[in-house]
């Protein structure tokens, strides 16, 4: 199994603080969050982006993907969110990613009409992703937080540049076992995001395992020789603890449930689905 961590975690860091603290975590890679308030975004130089690169890869680390924040089912114009994700394709590619992550963004009474425009658009920009060498993945979140949900829109894509991120906590949210989940969605997998919070209605982030996601279940559910991302929000919780010091725990609590191979609770909590 590839380890990596979401710089989502560190925000504003620079490049190469986040890269120093991969190698010295035994993580593998890195998720980028393609954000101006980030050191590599989609309006960054070229300049800058090969900068970006000597300095990950000097220090042996790989992006894993860009996440960007395009939303693909979103109402609105087509063209404006089809050059949003070239823009995220070209920048992966610049930075040798394999993955950029987009969201659904449906809207909360997402529907047809939003699965409509979310196969039009990945059906656009899936030919452009393989040119380049990376494949889009549609993460489980927001209007399509299920595994079902998003399988809904893949297979109707069908195309091996447009698969998903499998977001362990909204599929979690959205009432769905990892089993679920997995079974949903693995002809489509691009890697796995884990997390941990205390509740569904407490979403501060927490180290792993130490809240109420099944996590075991699913890590047991990931591939062989796959990538598990664990994204720590710390940017949209302020207060949560510093990530730099649970690198090396969270590390090992994967590597020990990737071990063990078996299904099982995330924490004191269990594997109880939220209710509402």
């Amino acid at each position: 199994m590839r380890y990596a961590f979401s710089t989502l975690g560190l925000p504003g860091t620079p490049l190469e603080r986040s890269a120093a603290l991969a190698v010295a975590h035994g993580y593998d890679g890195l998720e980028l969050r393609a954000h101006p308030e980030e050191p590599l975004h989609p309006g960054s130089s070229a300049a800058e982006r090969t900068a970006g690169l000597r300095t990950l890869t000097g220090e042996g680390v790989r992006v894993l993907g860009v996440a960007g924040y395009a939303k693909v089912a979103a109402p609105g114009p087509d063209e404006a969110v089809v050059a949003e994700v070239h823009a995220l394709i070209r920048l992966a590619a610049d930075l040798e990613a394999p993955y950029v992550r987009i969201f659904p963004g449906g809207g909360a009474q997402a529907g047809a009409e939003a699965d409509d425009r979310a196969v039009r658009r990945l059906l656009a920009t899936a030919p452009f992703a393989e040119r380049h060498g990376v494949r889009i993945l549609l993460e489980t979140h927001d209007s399509h937080r299920t595994g079902a949900a998003a399988a809904r829109v893949l297979d109707r894509v069908a195309h091996p540049a447009a698969g998903v991120l499998w977001d362990v906590l909204h599929t979690w949210l959205g009432g769905e076992s990892p089993a679920e989940s997995s079974r949903a969605l693995a002809a489509h997998l691009g890697y796995v995001q884990v997390k941990d919070v205390a509740s569904a209605h407490e979403l501060t982030p927490l180290g792993l395992g130490r809240g109420a996601l099944p996590l075991a279940e699913a890590v047991a559910l990931v591939p062989p020789g796959g990538w598990i991302c664990w994204e720590y929000e710390k940017r949209w919780h302020p207060d949560a603890a510093e990530l730099p010091g649970q690198l090396a725990r969270g590390r090992e609590y994967l590597e020990g449930l990737v071990a063990r191979g078996t299904g099982g609770t995330g924490g004191p909590a269990g594997a109880v689905r939220p209710s509402g």
